[in-house]
């Protein structure tokens, strides 16, 4: 705990010091913004559209990426600036897990926004064990439990039970062995020898490109998957899969992507990282201000080519406050997409020690760590003292509302409830290897892999 109040002391102290400029004078003003054809790539979508970059001074390119290894490895070459990126990249990055350099993020770009989808064949072997409600609909959010039947018969024939991901430290990636686990179901583990991550596992995951999953399912090469939007939609839409959860409904209010760069950048251009930070966080209060009520044109703007490029109708269904699991069974969503209700766009410190709990679990972090690590860890990457430094100068010019922002916070939220997660086991943030040893499946404290084996 001493390193929790050095860590606020710190914050605290940077945001006193470096938030009374009225004018930014910029470093640098050109800037490229890679992100991926996904939903929740929205705010930088808006601040360019609606000239939140160009009130900055800021003249934006914003380029669509192939896929995250090659979004990730744009901005550590520095082709790109600044990029849409899953929350597990930048921590990965810093602590050496695949490609080693040091990441940072000063805003979180959203809460939910993700779900899991089976094909046809796949739901109608699980709604034998899904309950269902008076009006005969499923009973969500459904548990992998309806799920595990249907693998262990796949098994009893020989045949492996293949399931998509986006990434191996993806938010869905451990979205996805959360569900899995909860139900009873192994999503298997990594090694330093076997990056699979299919060690000892029952499904067994891999990883396809958000665009690609309802055309990879469509093919049989995978049963389901893990993904953002609007994909999960596009399935319902294509008549080819069943939404089964959203992550909503998995961890009420969970974290999703972040926005990364350098920390060299970040050092190097201060001011610029502010006026970035200032445009996004605008970006963010303009999508959810009066209740949504923007969120029709934002759909306009994500569906273009450029953009999302996915038809306006599968885009609305889960911006708009809607989620469709089959086809008609439209349910009330209005916090599927959340950009700036809840403090969304504050980079917690306990949401990154959530991610490097999940890396831990699952193998990617080899050996235990101490509770501090995982805190200075976090506080190497997640900087809300520059998004709080933004937050200010966009109050005191009027932008903004002092009350929206926790300026009082050390970092951490309060802990999750059970009620609010899935597998009913709390999280807090402040205690991650107790967290750790709660769950039932998972590595352990002084657990490690060996020869494809759990040992310790």
């Amino acid at each position: 705990m001493k390193t929790l109040r050095a860590i606020a002391l710190a914050t605290t102290s940077l945001i006193a010091t470096s938030a009374s400029a009225e004018l930014l004078d910029l470093e640098k003003e050109d800037l490229t913004f890679g992100f991926i054809k996904l939903t929740d790539m929205a705010p930088l979508a808006v601040a360019y559209e609606l000239g939140y970059f160009e009130d900055e001074g800021l003249f934006v390119t914003l380029e669509a990426q192939a896929n995250w290894k090659v979004l990730l490895d744009g901005v550590i070459s520095g082709q790109l600036d600044g990029a849409h990126m899953l929350a597990g990249q930048p921590l990965a990055a810093t602590i050496g897990y695949g490609t080693e350099a040091h990441i940072i993020t000063p805003f979180s770009m959203d809460l939910n926004g993700n779900g899991i989808t089976v094909s046809n064949e796949i739901w109608e072997e699980m709604k034998p064990n899904v309950p269902l409600m008076d009006d005969g609909r499923p009973q969500h959010p459904i548990s992998a439990a309806a799920l595990a039947p249907v693998v262990e018969d796949y098994k009893d024939q020989g045949l492996p039970f293949n399931m998509g991901m986006v990434f191996p430290v993806s938010t869905h990636n451990y979205e996805i062995r959360y569900w899995l686990a909860a139900g009873g179901l192994e999503p298997g583990y990594y090694s330093p020898q076997d990056i699979s991550g299919q060690i000892g596992a029952d499904v067994l995951l891999s990883v396809t490109p958000p665009p690609q999953m309802p055309a990879t399912m469509e093919a049989g090469t995978i049963y389901g998957y893990a993904v953002g939007e609007p994909w999960n939609q596009q399935a319902v839409f294509k008549g080819i899969g069943v939404p089964v959860i959203t992550d909503y409904d998995m961890w009420k209010n969970n974290p999703e992507k972040v926005f990364g760069l350098t920390k060299e950048f970040a050092e190097e251009n201060p001011n610029t990282t502010l006026a970035l930070t200032k445009a996004l966080i605008r970006a963010a209060i303009w999508l959810d201000e009066n209740d949504n009520a923007n969120r029709p044109e934002a759909v306009e703007i994500l569906s273009r080519s450029e953009y999302v490029g996915a038809d306006y109708d599968v885009i609305a269904n889960s911006m708009t406050g809607f989620f469709e699991f089959e086809k008609g069974d439209v349910r009330p969503a209005p916090d599927f997409n959340v950009f700036f209700r809840y403090n969304a766009t504050y980079p917690f410190y306990s949401d990154a020690i959530w991610y490097l709990t999940q890396m831990r679990r699952w193998g990617q972090i080899p050996e235990t760590k101490s509770d501090d690590w995982y805190f200075e860890t976090a506080a190497d990457v997640y900087r809300p003292d520059i998004y709080l430094n933004a937050a200010r100068l966009l109050v005191d010019d009027g932008l903004a509302n002092e009350a929206d922002f926790p300026w009082d916070s050390d970092g951490f939220k309060a802990a999750t409830p059970a009620t609010d997660i899935i597998d009913g086991i709390p999280y807090d943030g402040r205690t991650p290897n107790a967290y750790i040893d709660s769950l039932p499946i998972g590595l352990k404290s002084g657990q490690i892999i060996v020869d494809s084996e759990i040992q310790g």
